[in-house]
């Protein structure tokens, strides 16, 4: 019954998405709390920390005695947030890494300074990224939200697998994804809308896509290390209060808080086993289906997710 009422509010999208989904399924799954999990010793690595989401999962992790590793690019407001959290932290003092997510150069100085001071990584949580207006490119010329989104994080990745072995990467989509199908790459689309036809919400939603097939792409090519993805539904967040106004206007009764919508991020850094397949994609602590659209099923196909990986690829070289 439990998994019923949950599918079907998952189906209805907007109490599945909004915060009263978020309280039926916590208390009809009875939640441990993430304050409960015992992480010491694992070393867990965040980006986008500074505020949102990211801000929540780096003070949701703090009690469990992880050392955290906190990827921004703003030191500043890293400190405070390192302030903040500290009096809860049970292990070592967060510390600070500073990247740009859609400078390529910027990620591959901050992997080596990760490198340099860890041996191992248990957990990488790719969170950072923005819904950007209007079209922008990063200093490598890619449009920024792919850039932030897809391909840094790619890169990261990549660098970082080898410290990644027997560890696991989470991925922090949205539900946004499902408006969009993956681009028909063989009708010569790709991840990054032109100008004259550009939408922030539309781009977001296409690099939302490519992170959940790349995620699954991962598993089955490095099985070695978990990557999981997720959406964190409807949450009140500093992104969604600048960049879609409007939407938070109309949907401000029901969003969820920052810290409900972090969640299912900070249980999927602290839950082992992972109870699901790998390579899996989650909401409130359960799998979900990728797909709401024959479209953008169609488009899944074997050719078109093999173009995303080169496309993406060769983007991070």
């Amino acid at each position: 019954m439990n998994t019923f009422l949950s599918n079907a509010l998952d189906a209805a999208v907007v109490p599945g998405f909004s915060k009263i989904g978020y309280a039926i399924r916590k208390r009809l799954g009875n939640w441990q709390p993430i304050s409960g999990f015992d992480l010491r010793g694992k070393t867990i690595v965040i980006t986008g920390p500074t505020s949102g989401l990211g801000k929540e999962v780096a003070r949701q992790l703090a009690p469990t005695g992880a050392n955290l590793v906190l990827v921004a690019r703003n030191e500043e407001k890293c400190a405070r947030v390192i302030e903040e959290i500290a009096p809860l932290c049970t292990g070592s003092k967060p510390i600070f890494v500073r990247a740009e997510m859609g400078d390529l150069e910027s990620v591959r100085s901050a992997c080596v300074l990760i490198q340099q001071l860890f041996s191992h990584v248990d957990v990488l949580i790719h969170n950072a990224g923005a819904l950007l207006n209007t079209r922008q490119v990063s200093p490598q010329g890619i449009e920024q939200t792919v850039a932030s989104h897809v391909v840094g994080p790619f890169l990261m990745t990549t660098l970082l697998l080898p410290l990644l072995v027997g560890g696991r990467v989470v991925t922090v989509s949205s539900g946004g994804m499902y408006t969009s199908p993956l681009p028909a790459f063989d009708k010569g689309e790709t991840l990054e809308m032109p100008a004259q036809k550009y939408g922030g919400s539309k781009q977001y939603a296409i690099a939302k896509r490519a992170q959940v097939t790349l995620t699954e792409m991962w598993a089955m090519r490095e099985p070695q290390t978990e990557f999981v993805s997720m959406h964190p539904g409807w949450a009140d967040t500093p992104g969604v209060q600048e960049s879609i106004p409007g939407f938070r206007k109309v949907t401000s009764p029901i969003l969820r808080t920052a810290s409900e919508g972090a969640d299912t991020i900070s249980w999927l850094a602290a839950v082992n086993p992972l109870p699901g397949k790998n390579g899996s994609f989650w909401s409130d602590r359960e799998v979900r289906p990728t797909h709401k659209t024959p479209q953008s099923k169609k488009l899944d196909s074997e050719s078109n997710r093999l173009a995303l990986w080169h496309y993406v690829e060769n983007l991070s070289k």
